[in-house]
């Protein structure tokens, strides 16, 4: 059965196909008949407590001279889609939370919201992984430099970062006596001034299997793809980030990473997250991504895989 499938993503023309995992998605769904609705954060409404967007018909194509094609843009209630898919990239700020409260009214509404806006709102990418202790890391998240300052001394060295980014954008690698270990806490905690910190902060303990890559592992209702994506740093960055200059390669999933998948996976149903990346560094989980996971083409490229396809194969078995 064809079915009315509605995405909420970035500015499409501004995707890169090669690796655009939104666009994959969208790809599937043509291949299979459905029809396509397009919108941006900007579409959503609420009238009376009704869901509304703005939604662009959409046809899309594998073509790197023209890959989509927009029809007229019309507001529509969104309780008349049968599936909406939330691609929209983090940060998970005020008006993302907003959005989820949109899509949550339209999942009411008897539409299948995949992810779940709840779960969207509850899972930050960061803090998500730490109710897996078993799985991590050593972590300290903290709006306090004191006690940050003192867990990199603990562990000699550290990676910091914040809470809401993506693509390693404002992630630092310290040692323990590093001079600049000051200026990298008040970046990051946005500190006032008496000196107390406003934006909570998190630092792991640094895993030296970060040159071996940070393995991308995607689950389809908690099932997980048997292969991932290891992103491997480049010269002397540290970051593995594809958008940091990371080069990516597939691996085969390990003993530990599916010990690691099995760990999470009953709490991602739970929670109705059913496309979710996990960030793998050596032996320890380090995120988990719910909002707009990537890394399908490559890895589908590599492999001859169709991720999207078992994601569809999902979405249809349980249309609402």
């Amino acid at each position: 059965m064809a079915l009315s499938i509605a995405m909420l993503m970035d500015p499409i023309g501004a995707i890169k196909l090669a690796k655009d995992t939104s666009f994959a998605m969208l790809l599937e769904a043509r291949r299979r008949g459905h029809a396509l609705f397009y919108m941006e954060q900007g579409d959503l409404a609420l009238r009376d407590g009704v869901p509304f967007a703005r939604l662009a018909p959409l046809t899309v194509k594998d073509d790197p001279a023209g890959w989509f094609t927009l029809g007229e843009r019309k507001w529509r209630d969104l309780r008349e889609m049968d599936v909406l898919l939330q691609r929209k990239d983090p940060p998970v700020d005020a008006q993302f939370i907003y959005d989820t409260m949109v899509l949550e009214a339209a999942q009411r509404g008897g539409v299948n919201v995949v992810n779940d806006p709840r779960a969207l709102r509850d899972c930050n990418e960061k803090l998500f992984a730490l109710q897996f202790p078993q799985c991590i890391a050593p972590t300290l998240v903290s709006r306090d430099a004191g006690e940050l300052r003192r867990f990199v001394a603990e562990h000699g060295e550290a990676v910091l970062k914040p809470l809401d980014g993506m693509g390693g954008r404002g992630i630092f690698r310290v040692k323990a006596g590093d001079s600049n270990l000051n200026s990298m806490l008040e970046t990051l905690l946005a500190g006032g001034p008496h000196g107390e910190g406003r934006q909570l902060t998190i630092a792991q303990k640094f895993i030296p299997q970060i040159s071996a890559g940070d393995k991308r592992i995607l689950l389809i209702d908690g099932e997980p793809v048997p292969y991932a994506l290891a992103r491997i740093p480049q010269g002397d960055e540290f970051r593995g980030n594809l958008a940091a200059g990371g080069r990516g390669e597939g691996v085969p999933l390990s003993e530990r990473d599916r010990w690691i998948a099995a760990q999470v996976a009953p709490e991602l149903r739970r929670r109705g997250l059913r496309f979710v990346g996990l960030d793998v560094i050596g032996d320890y989980l380090t995120e988990i991504n719910v909002t707009s996971p990537t890394c399908v083409r490559e890895l589908d490229a590599q492999f001859g895989l169709n991720i999207a396809g078992l994601l569809f194969d999902a979405i249809e078995k349980a249309p609402a």
